[in-house]
């Protein structure tokens, strides 16, 4: 009795992916002159490692 398991690294690579985006936006907050800005610095940080985790345990 065979089991297939076809597994793939495509959650890792999205992980990694998100995870370089999250830390770029908060570069962008720490380093954005305005507040509004740096703002939009911490929502796209906070999304990018939101799905960061999901895509890691997604696939």
């Amino acid at each position: 009795m065979a089991l297939d398991a076809a597994e793939t690294d495509k959650g890792v690579g999205f992980g990694v992916l998100f995870s370089i985006v999250a830390v770029g936006g908060a570069v962008a907050m720490l380093a954005a002159p305005g507040q509004l800005a740096k703002a939009g610095g911490f929502a796209l940080a906070v999304t990018a490692a939101l799905l960061a985790v999901v895509a890691i345990q997604a696939y």
